[in-house]
């Protein structure tokens, strides 16, 4: 999944580091770290105060003793401090939160994990399902009753906080609604588009879905002649190619995650989605660390992840929740979505390895 949330500012790709690389990568592009130290204790009118069924009476004794959470995370600190702020102001435990993307996380997890070191309490990004399970700890919150089924681990290691689905986007200035292709199959037609459309470089659970959808021989040949007809720009960051499109820059993203393209629309960028069949998703999780330092805080915040008050709280960015009584932002984005064929992806690391080897072969080696 390359660089997923990590890209939201910037953050370069990183995949395969040894110790030694990892260590020169993070002195030069270190996380933020930021302690959101305890609210002092005040009391609330309880007309105005929020209802947080998340604070588990089991949990939050034990969770306040421990007295503070680590928090490994790809989500941009617009969004994930203020976030883990409510944290800290409903059980006064203070945060400190690490920033990197997906892949620099993920290796620096493994080296972490293979010192038997004590780093981190929770992880939050789209790439947990790809862990090994012994890292991390089985853990049912009980805030998952409330998310789809579809986004929780049978193993219970990782939880979906918003769903990722996938579907082309365009610029609103530059194409009318009126000329969206109605299927994959048309794209290959629009020869007026040739350099205009982009997609990013590690799309490759849309590849999957697509040859899943149509069947490996016609799904091949029909990106091949996507590939011929448009010439694709291969972007490096989703959120760039989003707020690309969304300036004028792409009249069309091929594919980009739905979340980042609205986004960018809510920001008051000219840039619209449209669901096209398939619908690829997957989910960015959270997993709480089988060697958590403080494994009671860390249960509590990964209770807190699945909330309604944190997906309502992530809806104002975009991002699309997997509980049914959380509202879309734009509402009916979703509704629109799962009249498609929605295939969820989720691979292990070998899969993803050979399907980025595809996606390159077709997108790249041209």
């Amino acid at each position: 999944m390359g660089g997923r949330e990590g890209e939201l500012i910037g953050v370069p790709k990183i995949a395969g580091l040894t110790a030694a690389v990892l260590g020169f990568a993070l002195s030069l592009v270190a996380p933020l770290f930021l302690l959101l130290g305890p609210a002092p204790a005040r009391a609330q009118d309880k007309a105005t105060a929020p209802s947080r069924p998340w604070l588990d009476p089991a949990l939050l004794p034990a969770a306040r003793a421990e007295g503070s959470l680590i928090v490994y995370s790809s989500t941009n600190e617009q969004e994930g401090l203020p976030l883990f702020k409510l944290f800290t102001d409903a059980t006064g435990i203070k945060v400190e939160y690490v920033r990197a993307s997906d892949a620099v996380l993920m290796s620096r997890m493994g080296i972490e994990f293979r010192a038997d070191q004590r780093s981190y309490d929770i992880v939050q990004t789209a790439t947990i399902n790809k862990m090994p399970a012994q890292m991390l700890a089985a853990y049912e919150p009980p805030e998952a009753s409330h998310i789809s089924p579809n986004a929780r681990d049978p193993n219970q290691r990782w939880y979906g906080v918003y769903a990722n689905y996938n579907s082309p986007a365009y610029n609103t200035e530059r194409v009318r609604p009126s000329e969206l292709p109605q299927s994959y199959e048309e794209f290959a037609q629009r020869k007026e588009w040739a350099g205009k459309v982009a997609i990013d470089g590690t799309d490759n659970e849309w590849l999957k879905a697509i040859v899943q959808y149509y069947g490996e021989r016609e799904g091949i040949d029909l990106v091949k002649r996507i590939v011929a007809t448009l010439r694709p720009v291969v972007t490096d960051g989703h959120l760039a190619m989003a707020r690309a499109t969304g300036a004028g820059e792409y009249w069309i993203s091929l594919n980009n995650y739905v979340n980042l393209s609205m986004n960018v629309k809510l920001a008051g960028g000219a840039i619209d989605v449209w669901a096209l069949d398939p619908v690829t998703l997957f989910f960015g999780q959270v997993g709480v660390n089988a060697k958590a330092p403080h494994p009671n805080a860390a249960r509590l915040a990964a209770n807190f992840m699945l909330s309604r008050e944190c997906q309502q709280f992530l809806a104002r960015y975009g991002r699309l929740p997997t509980r049914n009584d959380v509202q879309s932002n734009p509402p009916g984005i979703i509704e629109m979505l799962t009249q498609k064929k929605v295939i969820t992806v989720l691979m292990a690391p070998e899969e993803e390895r050979r399907w980025q080897r595809q996606f390159d072969q077709l997108f790249k080696g041209r």
